[in-house]
């Protein structure tokens, strides 16, 4: 898989459960060790933090407090348009698929399992 993948590529996860920023980025880093990864708790931090990092790839839950996940894509989409986005959540409504899709994130279902993660950075390709 790494061989594959962008050589050092800069990933921000976004998500305000503790536990699901860790188990992601246990498996980014197996799935590509060269990754520089920084994480945030909601979509008002991750703002401040992408400032100074220029982000491949964003993986972003939707409910977080202060701001949606694809309220932080489309402020970040702005300062990082090149980025690739990635809304990986338990919101499975159909509105929510649909206004990822038209703001131009890819939609990923939870559980964070390593299938969905080698696809989510299967964007870098």
């Amino acid at each position: 898989m790494t061989d594959t993948l962008q050589t050092q590529p800069n990933i921000m996860i976004v998500d305000d459960s503790r536990v699901s920023r860790m188990m992601l980025r246990a498996m980014v880093q197996n799935l590509c060790p060269t990754a520089t990864i920084q994480e945030a708790a909601d979509g008002e931090e991750a703002l401040q933090v992408v400032a100074g990092f220029k982000p491949d790839l964003l993986i972003i839950d939707y409910n977080m407090p202060k701001m949606t996940g694809l309220d932080f894509a489309l402020a970040c989409q702005a300062q990082h348009p090149q980025a690739k986005y990635a809304l990986l959540t338990a919101n499975v409504q159909d509105s929510t698929k649909a206004r990822a899709e038209e703001i131009g994130v890819v939609f990923f279902r939870k559980p964070i399992i390593e299938t969905t993660v080698k696809a989510i950075l299967a964007l870098l390709n």
